[in-house]
C-alpha cells in the first residue's frame, strides 16, 4: 500500500450534497405538483403532437370547456403549455420540448 493512501476503514467522510437554494427546490416542488393531477396530464398528453382549441381538447379528454379551461389556467401559469389566438378561437400547445420530455420519461419509468 502507497504510503499517503487510507485504509479503506480509514476513508474521510464525504461532504454533504450541495442542494439548491430552497426558492428553487420550492419552485421544483410546485411544478411537480402541477403533473400530479390526472386531469392536467392528460390534456398535456391531448397536446403532445398537435395544438388543439379548447372544445378539442375538452372532447379528447371528455371533459366540460370549462374544466378544462381551468387547467388550462394552472398550466399556463406553470409555462407547460403556450397559446396563440386566431381571430376568436384560442390554440393551446406544450410551451416546448421539455414539457414533451418530462411526460416521456415519466411514462418510462412507471412501464419499467
Amino acid at each position: 500500500m502507497a504510503e499517503n493512501a487510507l485504509a479503506p476503514e480509514q476513508k474521510l467522510p464525504k461532504a454533504p450534497p450541495v442542494l439548491p437554494d430552497d426558492e428553487v427546490l420550492y419552485e421544483l416542488a410546485d411544478l411537480f405538483r402541477v403533473f400530479g393531477d390526472s386531469t392536467r396530464i392528460k390534456i398535456l398528453y391531448a397536446l403532445h403532437d398537435d395544438e388543439l382549441c379548447v372544445q378539442d381538447i375538452a372532447n379528447a379528454v371528455q371533459l366540460s370547456q370549462s374544466a378544462v379551461s381551468h387547467q388550462l389556467r394552472v398550466l399556463k401559469d406553470s409555462k407547460l403549455v403556450r397559446f396563440r389566438r386566431d381571430g376568436k378561437t384560442i390554440y393551446y400547445a406544450l410551451d416546448d420540448d421539455h414539457v414533451r420530455s418530462i411526460l416521456s420519461m415519466g411514462m418510462d419509468h412507471i412501464e419499467e
